[in-house]
């Protein structure tokens, strides 16, 4: 998994009046978790753009002013309610030997042949939450689309691997194309849902939206 890197500041006032000039300075106070004790630092607002504003998962390498690094992660992030600027970051530190959790995008290739038919394709997870140690997590999440027909279900048990685990239950679905009013069913998408691909509940639901 790629970093990013986010140089700062330690500081050792962090009291509100202290806050509040870190924030009028254009300034962010962050705290860093997972240590011996929390570490206080600020870094410019300006630096967690790329960290932030992207649908990509990074980890995070945190240098500060006295020359001491720190492997993290981003755990929680709060926008001004107004003015949207970002007024605190929490991290958490992460080592080489103990895994943690992450979530992490979702991205489909191929064509899929029942999207091809007039289906859609319903993604109900962008991101899926894994556990691992940091060095085997991924950017992202890798999902060949291309044999799905209207009618079938992409299930996170087909994503199993060594490398991370998946945090949701095996009976997840994490793409499915559904049919739609303007959808040309095939002979084999007829069979795929005469088979029981589509649940009734699915189907009602198909039927109603026709009508």
């Amino acid at each position: 998994m790629k970093s990013i890197t986010i140089n700062g500041s330690q500081r050792e006032s962090v009291g509100k009046k202290a806050t509040k000039a870190l924030r009028n300075a254009g300034q962010v106070p962050c705290v860093i978790y997972g240590g011996d004790k929390p570490l206080h630092f600020s870094s410019p607002e300006l630096a967690f753009s790329k960290l932030v504003y992207t649908p990509n998962a990074h980890t995070v390498v945190i240098v500060l002013d006295n020359g001491v690094e720190y492997n993290a992660v981003m755990q929680d992030i709060q926008f001004h309610p107004v003015t949207d600027r970002i007024i605190h970051v929490d991290f958490y530190q992460i080592f080489d030997d103990k895994a943690i959790t992450m979530e992490i995008p979702v991205k489909t290739i191929g064509s899929s042949k029942g999207v091809m038919n007039g289906g859609n394709l319903r993604m109900p997870y962008r991101k899926l939450k894994v556990k691992a140690i940091p060095s085997k997590l991924p950017d992202f999440i890798e999902i060949d689309i291309t044999p799905l027909k209207i009618g079938s279900k992409f299930y996170i048990t087909e994503l199993e691997n060594e490398d991370y685990k998946f945090l949701h239950p095996d009976n997840t679905v994490v793409c499915q194309v559904r049919r739609s009013r303007l959808a040309v069913v095939d002979a084999d998408d007829e069979e795929d849902e005469d088979a029981g691909d589509v649940p009734a509940t699915e189907q009602s639901d198909d039927a109603a939206a026709q009508e």
